[in-house]
């Protein structure tokens, strides 16, 4: 019996390999590394690049995921003003290849889904592929008057509302809402690389 029970709290602990907390300052290397890797040395040139430069994220809605005390994933959302609607523009969210069968992905998104709303926001939108994110209740129905401050695949501009109406009757270009980030978390260009994938 003690033996089936010792087995039982191992597969347990195996079946959660990761936790998602508050991003923190000393998470910073980190994440720029991770993000480096996951879309390349040009994503500071991306259009949704433009709605982060100079901000600072949404308060409370930066996290890290951590395994075995290695940042294996991170999130943010920031404050935008999407046609003169208050709302959220979310990412880049990503996760470290190594790791990316473990769920990690969808866990992060549905926790930042839902500390958002716990928070009174009213919508998230982000700029991503339509069939993965549908899942989650990203579509395209009310972002098809809004633009980017800059070149996107209008496909790939897609919302979700946290609290019905939010996105009703929102168009015009997507633009920067947020407070401005602290001097030491502003970061130069870097130098791009025709090589990387695509990112958000």
């Amino acid at each position: 019996m003690t033996a089936l029970r010792k087995t039982a709290v191992a597969l347990i602990s195996d079946a959660a390999p990761f936790v998602i907390r508050a991003e923190r300052a000393s998470d910073v290397v980190a994440r720029e590394a991770l993000l480096d890797a996951c879309f390349g040395l040009n994503r500071h040139t991306r259009t949704c690049q433009r709605l982060r430069d100079g901000s600072a994220p949404a308060e409370g809605l930066a996290f890290s995921v951590v395994r075995q005390g290695r940042l294996i994933g991170t999130v943010r959302l920031w404050h935008v003003s999407a046609g003169g609607n208050p709302a959220l523009v979310l990412g880049p969210l990503a996760v470290d290849a190594s790791y990316r069968e473990l769920g990690i992905g969808a866990a992060l998104m549905n926790h930042a889904l839902a500390a958002a709303k716990a928070r009174g926001h009213g919508a998230v939108i982000l700029l991503g592929d339509a069939p993965y994110y549908a899942r989650f209740g990203f579509s395209a129905l009310k972002t098809g008057e809004l633009s980017l401050p800059g070149p996107f695949e209008r496909d790939r501009l897609l919302g979700i509302e946290l609290r019905e109406g939010a996105l009703d009757d929102a168009w015009g270009v997507i633009a920067p809402l947020g407070a401005a980030a602290p001097l030491g978390n502003l970061r130069p260009a870097r130098r791009t690389r025709k090589s990387a994938p695509r990112a958000a």
